[in-house]
Order: C-alpha cells, then sequence, then structure tokens
C-alpha cells in the first residue's frame, strides 16, 4: 500500500466511480482501476462492490476512508513543513563561538540575519577552546562554528570571513593622555582592564604586547568581556577591543584610538561540508554578503583620507539606520503600549 493508491481510492470515494475520479484527477482509467485492484491485493480484501457499472463501499473500504485521509493529511502536513523551512518561514540555526567572540561578531551576524529572516530562531552555543567548538560542529550539536583562524585540521571546512581589527578605548574625559594613533610601546604602565586569565583574546593580546616588550599593567580582571567596556567607561582602565564593539563606547565619548603596530586575527567560520540545513546555508550567504559590504564601505571611507576608526564610525551609523528601518518593517517583536500614569 502506498499513497498514491490511497489517493486514487479517496477519490473514487469522493466523486462517487472511477470515471470521474480519473477525470478530476487527470489520470488513465485503466491506471486508476489497476492502482484499485493492487491496494486491495495488498489489503486482502474488498473495498467496494462492484454493482453493475457503479461501485459501492464495502465495509473494509468505509473503514478506510478515515485513515486514508489522516494520512494524506499528515502528507501533506510533512511537505508544507519542508516548504517552510526550505523558504526560511521556519527553521534554526545553531551556531558555536568561542567565548570571546560570541559578542562580536556572532551576536551581530545572528541578530542581522534575524532581522532579515524573522521566522527562523537561532541559539548560540559559547565554548573557551577552539578545539571544543570544533567539537560541537563535528559531533553535529551545532552547523556553524565561530572561531579564530587558522583552525586545528579536524575534518571541517574552515573558511575566513573577517579581519578583526583591536583598538585601544580609553575612558571619556582622557583625549590627551593619547596620540590618534598608539604604539604598542606607549601601553607600558597604562592601567588595562582584561578579561579572565587563560581566556583565548586575553593570552593573544597580552602575548602581542610582551612580543612588544611591554608587559600588562592589570588594573582590572573581569570575568566577563561583556564587562570590559562598562568598565572602561566608568574609569576603570583602558581596554584592547574589537574595532565594532569600540564603536558602541564611541559613542558614549570614550577614547578610541588606533594602535601600531596594528593588532588584528583574521575571524571564520567552521562547518561540515554537505551538512548544512536551509536555514544555516542561507545564514552563511547572508554573513558573507554582510561583511564584504561592511568592510568595503570602511574601505571606500579610508580612501576618502578617514582614519579606520572614523571609517568604522561612518559606516556603523548608515547600518545602524539601516537596519532600524528593516526592522521596523519585518520584526515580529510585540510593542509594549505606552500607558499614562492614570491608566497604571
Amino acid at each position: 500500500m502506498d499513497l498514491r493508491q490511497l489517493e486514487y481510492f479517496l477519490a473514487v470515494v469522493e466523486h462517487g466511480g472511477v470515471h470521474r475520479a480519473a477525470a478530476a484527477l487527470r489520470v488513465a482509467q485503466p491506471s486508476l482501476s489497476q492502482s484499485l485492484r493492487r491496494l486491495e491485493r495488498d489489503l486482502q480484501t474488498d473495498l467496494f462492490h462492484r454493482v453493475g457499472r457503479g461501485l459501492v463501499l464495502a465495509p473494509a473500504g468505509e473503514a478506510l476512508v478515515g485513515p486514508a485521509r489522516q494520512m494524506l493529511r499528515t502528507l501533506g502536513s510533512a511537505y508544507d513543513a519542508v516548504r517552510e523551512v526550505r523558504d526560511l518561514e521556519a527553521g534554526r540555526i545553531d551556531v558555536a563561538s568561542l567565548a570571546d567572540l560570541s559578542a562580536d561578531p556572532a551576536a551581530i551576524w545572528v541578530a542581522q540575519f534575524r532581522v532579515a529572516n524573522p521566522r527562523v530562531s537561532a541559539r548560540i552555543e559559547e565554548r573557551g577552546e577552539v578545539s571544543q567548538v570544533a567539537e560541537l560542529v563535528t559531533s553535529g550539536e551545532c552547523e556553524v562554528g565561530v572561531s579564530v583562524l587558522p583552525h586545528p585540521r579536524d575534518g571541517l571546512v574552515h573558511e575566513g570571513l573577517l579581519t578583526q581589527h583591536f583598538v585601544l578605548v580609553a575612558p571619556p574625559g582622557t583625549d590627551d593622555g593619547f596620540p590618534d594613533t598608539v604604539e604598542l610601546a606607549d601601553l607600558d604602565g597604562v592601567p588595562l582592564v582584561l578579561g579572565e586569565r587563560h581566556a583565548t583574546t586575553r593570552e593573544w593580546i597580552e602575548g602581542t604586547l610582551r612580543a612588544a616588550d611591554v608587559e600588562p599593567l592589570v588594573s582590572v580582571e573581569v570575568p566577563q568581556r561583556g564587562a570590559v567596556l562598562p568598565m572602561v567607561l566608568n574609569g576603570g582602565g583602558a581596554a584592547i577591543v574589537p574595532l565594532r564593539l569600540a564603536l558602541d563606547a564611541h559613542l558614549r565619548d570614550a577614547v578610541v584610538r588606533e594602535l601600531d603596530p596594528p593588532l588584528r586575527r583574521e575571524i571564520g567560520v567552521v562547518y561540515r561540508a554537505g551538512h548544512l540545513t536551509a536555514a544555516t546555508a542561507a545564514f552563511l550567504d547572508f554573513t558573507r554578503d554582510r561583511v564584504r559590504s561592511w568592510e568595503r564601505a570602511i574601505e571606500q571611507r579610508m580612501a576618502t583620507g578617514l582614519g579606520r576608526v572614523q571609517a568604522a564610525a561612518e559606516t556603523d551609523l548608515a547600518v545602524r539606520r539601516r537596519q532600524r528601518g528593516e526592522f521596523s518593517e519585518r520584526s515580529p517583536v510585540t510593542r509594549i503600549p505606552h500607558r499614562s500614569p492614570v491608566d497604571r
């Protein structure tokens, strides 16, 4: 018994005969009759009584009508579910991220994709080590990982997407203490806010400073990277952070300076070849396009004579304005109505 046989069976029931059912389905009448006989052989019982040139449901046929309709409805629901995922009307992306990259760029990439595709949900899993990110992807718990490159050879596809530039961020009002471009050697003796010990980014920053003969002066050590900028904004010290995160502090009057020599690292994604859902494949395509647009816009502004920080700030402002328009048009987030004190 197959679903096509059930479809033909129900058509005969609903149209009252083989001839009308064949016409409605646009199939040859002999083919439909043959399908019915095959179904009866499979079930080892008659589904219809042949009365003259007509058909009347037998008791077994009457018993089959309800289950057959339910099976076809279930199949239709399955097709609809697959179509919704394929067309990004549903689905979910599961992203593994190095903990130091979860705020930037992983959260930014996921948020931008969600604005454009609000019916797709997302989950970000953080891990402290590159190998742990790879394990989440290899095991299938997550489909894509965001990590620093180069990545250990682990059977995954490694794709570079972004050069992450780092800058110095200092508390508001400390402009006079730093030139427009700060040499690494000038950071000797500057109190720094750093993340927790043994974190990937902290070890990289400290190693870079020591290579420049600068012993980092740790003024504050915070357990979470998200606490670094609030600490800087409130006078706890300076910090070396990704440029894109520094732009938020820049909007709040923090001092942001480029470093010489530049601090940068390659960020990319890892995934299993041939194992991407439609939603995750679309997420990667979307992110590739957004990253290229972001970096191209910065380079174009720098070509006019702007420094990287100012070029990134202007690009970020343009992106925020565009996203506000996209968010208002597409986001399903429920807005809380304003109530006056009298209403409360």
